[in-house]
């Protein structure tokens, strides 16, 4: 795995004191910048590490004719005190001094983290598949001293999410089982494992593309998006300019909120005009018993139920479902909501609003059509990339609770080639993060994909779910919870077993979890969380706890 790892500095102060380099801008070999980058720096920078800067556009290569890798020694002095040197700083002051940075990945852009097919599908809560290479591969470092797993392991994921620890398996010649009390968690993890004639795909999305696009109530809702995104680029440059709005509201010479409720309001009545022009109601019932009638305008509906009547036409099951996954990411995008509010939905948005977040006016969706295609597309480019890495090993996501599962038999009904390496050489260790107490409702983030597919519910089943809240009665059931499932794994370990759990442990739960599972806590990686999904932005930190246990702990 290339990973960019550096020793710890315990000097505050050592990246923040560096200033520009006052000499001549003279290009460095990349062992002379190794050099002086150390001396400067206090801690070990390799001549690797110089090279990793460079091809990661952190700093700039220095024109040379050699053909011979440079840096000037200004750049290197800029990046050493730039944004993510103050950033380590800030962190560690507010986390501790133990958080590991290397742990961070911040030298991976978002396109890495999101690599392939973990971008099938938006999914709350998950980790980054670096995260899960950096534990399942055989690299070592100053943190991770020995390798723990090997090719040909069996790793197990009992909170399988949408199937991190599964895919990055896969790429690293490992077998994976998962499990995951929800269903269209299963749905999504096994989907971005199957093998997909990617040709008849393509022709079955182009085909669904074109019913919705022949929806009636679809046409006309487009034809008034096409005009209302005209008016709306037009009021947008004369009251909203870019670049000069933000520093009039920055400076304090205009209020943000009064002034964009005002603009809002005078929109309103150019939106209005136009809904009669077209003859369109985006009206939504108040009062609507289901996911599907309270979030979505009544053209979008019409286009979403034409779609489905497409799909269950298809006779591949694995080109119909993968085909549902689309439609289920496309119609996440297009909910009645604000641009804000995508991740925690408020309340149904039928107008234009003014939008803190683009700071202008802005619209919900009326149509689903373009995100389809745009869907369609990208899922396709994902799987055929991740094509191209993958392993010939099994990977498999079961549907059921962690904490009575009989794993191998429920496997050997739906994988029993992977049954069958499970049960001959036992499963390796588990690497998973468990849901946080209090935090997520697991089935009710897809809600609308389990109305529009009809997929049985089980939240009932969830550990520490959001609805069941933080105090001390959820916190003990969620101890139970927790352990009841490591006990119930260790029916499938082979003896000297590992486990890796991530959290985010504020209520200091995993050592009692620990003991309750009979296992032992051998080490704890703090880490920092740089990239979150919610609004959050504020350093936040998760442990990996490391715990041992034996097959058979019990007399």
């Amino acid at each position: 795995m290339a990973v960019a790892r550096r020793s710890r500095n315990r000097d505050n102060g050592a990246t923040a004191a560096i200033v520009a380099d006052s000499e001549p801008k003279e290009a460095m070999t990349t062992a002379e910048a190794s050099a002086w980058a150390t001396e400067h720096v206090g801690y070990v920078v390799t001549p690797s590490n110089i090279a990793y800067l460079v091809n990661y556009g952190l700093i700039p290569a220095a024109s040379t004719t050699s053909g011979e890798l440079r840096v000037f020694k200004h750049d290197l002095s800029s990046y050493y005190s730039s944004r993510n040197g103050h950033r380590e700083q800030a962190f560690k002051r507010q986390l501790g001094e133990d958080i590991d940075w290397a742990l961070s990945f911040e030298q991976y852009k978002e396109a890495e983290t999101t690599k392939h097919v973990h971008r099938l599908h938006p999914y709350k809560g998950k980790f980054i598949p670096q995260l899960v290479e950096y534990f399942l591969d055989s690299h070592t470092d100053d943190s991770k001293t020995y390798p723990v797993f090997a090719p040909g392991d069996v790793i197990l994921d009992p909170f399988c999410g949408s199937g991190t620890t599964l895919v990055q398996a896969n790429e690293l010649g490992m077998h994976a089982v998962g499990i995951d009390v929800s269903k269209f968690n299963a749905m999504i993890s096994n989907l971005k494992l199957a093998r997909v004639d990617l040709a008849a795909l393509e022709e079955s999305a182009a085909k669904a593309a074109a019913a919705i696009e022949a929806d009636n109530l679809g046409q006309r809702a487009r034809q008034f998006e096409e005009a209302l995104l005209r008016e709306l680029s037009d009021f947008n440059a004369a009251h909203f300019p870019r670049g000069k709005f933000r520093m009039k509201v920055r400076s304090g010479a205009i209020d943000e909120d009064s002034y964009g409720a005002a603009k809002q309001l005078e929109f309103l009545w150019r939106y209005h005009s136009l809904t009669e022009e077209y003859g369109v109601d985006n009206s939504i019932p108040e009062g609507a018993d289901n996911f599907m009638e309270s979030w979505y305008h009544q053209s979008e509906l019409s286009e979403i139920h034409t779609a489905e009547a497409v799909i269950a036409t298809i006779e591949d099951s694995s080109i119909r479902d993968v085909l549902r996954l689309i439609l289920s990411r496309t119609i996440r995008s297009c909910r009645a909501t604000t641009h804000s509010d995508l991740a925690t939905l408020i309340k149904p948005v039928t107008e234009t609003y003014y939008c803190g977040k683009h700071s202008q006016i802005c619209k919900p969706l009326f149509s689903i059509l373009s995100w389809w295609n745009r869907y369609a597309k990208d899922t396709i480019k994902r799987l055929v990339q991740f094509a191209e890495l993958r392993t010939d090993t099994r990977q498999f996501c079961l549907t059921g609770d962690s904490r009575t599962l009989d794993i191998l038999d429920e496997l050997k009904q739906t994988a029993p080639k992977l049954a069958s390496t499970a049960k001959k050489q036992g499963v390796a260790g588990i690497f998973s993060s468990p849901p946080y107490v209090g935090m997520i409702d697991y089935h009710e983030q897809h809600a609308y994909a389990y109305e529009l597919f009809g997929l049985p519910r089980n939240d009932d089943a969830e550990i520490g779910p959001l609805s069941g809240g933080k105090g001390k009665a959820a916190r003990d059931a969620y101890v139970r919870g927790i352990a009841d499932v490591l006990i119930n794994c260790r029916t499938v370990m082979r003896n000297d077993w590992d486990v890796f759990l991530v959290a985010n442990d504020k209520f200091g739960l995993y050592p009692l979890i620990a003991e309750q599972a009979g296992m032992e806590i051998v080490k704890e990686y703090r880490r920092p969380v740089l990239n979150r999904a919610e609004g959050d932005k504020g350093a936040y930190g998760e442990s990996i706890f490391h715990m041992k246990g034996r097959k058979l702990l019990d007399a």
